[in-house]
């Protein structure tokens, strides 16, 4: 994807006025607009039909311009040092002099944060002198927008801009950890647990809840297509699209498959597209193959099982 720096500029003018912009990022797209701004993050929210008790993820482009924001302590700095930027979310905590508008956190202490890796992003983040409020763009509870097409068919003229960046490389949300006291994962995501518990040195526990809302993506009914979804499928009902990790020898045109070469990290940059392509085709229902629950494979599950809440 070729850099455009009038792409960049066009993007800053619509942000600086408030308005909402879908920018790129490695995990999916965003619905972004400026954090300190009441006016532009309650855009956000109805433009998602987001719940207000939802909090947002803040998108910065630097450690100096965090540290105007948030307290930050041991953990997550050699969490930084290792993944950032990267698909990872911290939740730290607030500082009482922050800019960043109540309607972010909810009134909350604390804030959900991240570094993105996506060239584009961050070269828009560097223009900009505030950070970037941005859940993933699409309608709450719905799938989550990996292109600048799925923005489009999710909010037609109602974004203000789509800053195109190609197709989102991880295709899946950033996994968050809520580094208040003892490190817990909020979020299953793009970066696998295994690793964040090698730097911080010691055994993480997962407290996915839907119920507490204190990190995004933690709603009961999420990631879904529309349709009803059913998990671990070993054979699909008359007519039903059937979801496959990988390449059978049976052909059928029901069939649709998450990676060429039975890889995870594949089958998680497809997942949203191909349940997508499912749901505009027609198909009343959807079945999905067990996933194997190790690595990435884990955030699948976590992505399929709340879809699957219909």
């Amino acid at each position: 994807m070729k850099f455009n720096q009038s792409n960049i500029k066009k993007a800053k003018k619509y942000l600086d006025n408030n308005k909402c912009v879908a920018v790129p990022t490695e995990t999916v797209y965003g619905l972004a607009a400026n954090a300190q701004s009441s006016i532009a993050v309650k855009k956000i929210f109805n433009l998602k039909k987001r719940p207000k008790s939802n909090p947002l993820i803040v998108h910065y482009s630097s450690l100096p311009e965090l540290k105007k924001d948030c307290l930050l302590n041991s953990n997550f700095f050699k969490l930084y040092k290792k993944f950032c930027p990267g698909p990872i979310t911290f939740i730290l905590e607030l500082k009482k002099n922050s800019k960043i508008s109540k309607h972010v956190t909810n009134n909350g202490k604390t804030l959900a944060i991240r570094f993105p890796k996506h060239k584009v992003l961050k070269k828009l983040l560097d223009t900009l002198n505030y950070p970037l409020a941005a859940p993933s763009a699409n309608i709450s509870t719905k799938l989550s927008a990996v292109q600048k097409a799925d923005v489009k068919e999710e909010f037609g003229d109602k974004v203000a801009y789509i800053l195109d960046g190609g197709k989102s490389k991880i295709g899946i949300e950033s996994t968050i950890v809520n580094l208040i006291n003892a490190p817990k994962i909020l979020r299953l995501g793009g970066l696998e647990i295994k690793k964040i518990e090698k730097i911080l040195n010691q055994k993480i526990k997962i407290d996915i809840n839907p119920y507490k809302k204190v990190a995004p993506g933690q709603l009961r009914l999420h990631y879904s297509p529309g349709i009803p979804v059913r998990i671990n499928v070993t054979k699909p009902k008359k007519n039903e699209a059937y979801v496959l990790l990988k390449k059978r020898k049976i052909k059928s045109q029901h069939y649709y498959y998450l990676s060429k070469k039975n890889k995870l990290n594949e089958a998680a940059k497809n997942l949203y597209s191909c349940l997508r392509k499912i749901k505009n085709k027609g198909y009343k229902s959807i079945a999905i193959e067990k996933i194997p629950s190790i690595g990435i494979g884990k955030s699948i599950n976590d992505r399929l099982k709340r879809a699957s809440k219909f």
